[in-house]
């Protein structure tokens, strides 16, 4: 069995073409959650990454399949 590769945060953003604020924030809101620590850096598995990526995506998209009709801002804050 293969250990899964544990990136820092801002590297885990730049794969998931995110800003490292976002990664923080899915933290924050409970959509990502770290799966261990080096020094005080949170390190994260590319997979679950991938997967608040793919989630926060999906709540961006509302009826009609169209970006930003979910009746949320960017930061996924109702408006």
């Amino acid at each position: 069995m293969t250990t899964p590769t544990l990136l820092t945060g801002a590297l885990a953003a730049t794969e998931a073409g995110v800003s490292p604020a976002t990664i923080r924030k899915w933290v924050q809101l409970g959509r990502l959650s770290p799966a261990g620590k080096q020094g005080r850096a949170q390190l994260f598995r590319l997979e679950d990454v991938f997967a608040a990526e793919r989630d926060a995506r999906g709540a961006r998209v509302g009826r009609g399949g169209r970006p930003g009709s979910s009746g949320r801002d960017a930061q996924g804050v109702r408006a």
